[in-house]
């Protein structure tokens, strides 16, 4: 019998809401993904991003914020979920002299999709998800859909 095995990467931690958390929260997934041996470029820019959302708008003293990563059939899959249910997020363009603004803006280009999710009250789940690359060292995988046929001469 020929089974397929599906491998679920999955990573995940608590951090304090605070800039150190959410430069923490950046080393580690960056870390993760290249003991996964998975490229850390955008990943690594939108979990920046989402964690310094979570330090800055989901600052709630006393509560962590979490990060997780996991990978399913060539999708990752970023969350951040902090205890600030009632504060959504939106991606809207800052005025151009503003100093901030500008996080969801950059996920938005990044990600192949993002979103947010309502989680048990207060939480709330900021997600986005980046569509990896093939394998280059794998030559059973590729996006032409095409077989690869060798000549000798």
């Amino acid at each position: 019998m020929n089974q397929e095995t599906a491998v679920i990467r999955n990573f995940t931690v608590q951090l304090s809401p605070t800039p150190r958390g959410a430069r923490l929260a950046r080393l580690l997934a960056t870390e993760q993904l290249r003991s996964w041996g998975l490229p850390s470029d955008p990943a690594e820019h939108i979990v920046a991003e989402l964690a310094t959302n979570a330090a800055t708008h989901g600052r709630v003293p006393g509560r962590d914020f979490r990060l997780t990563l996991y990978v399913v059939a060539g999708t990752l899959r970023i969350e951040v979920t902090d205890t600030r249910g009632d504060r959504l997020p939106c991606a809207q363009p800052p005025a151009a002299d503003a100093e901030s603004g500008r996080g969801l803006v950059l996920v938005e280009a990044l990600a192949d999709k993002w979103g947010v999710a309502p989680g048990l009250p207060p939480r709330k789940t900021v997600w986005a998800e980046v569509v990896l690359p093939p394998n280059p060292g794998n030559r059973c995988s590729g996006a032409t859909g095409g077989l690869v046929q060798e000549t000798r001469r």
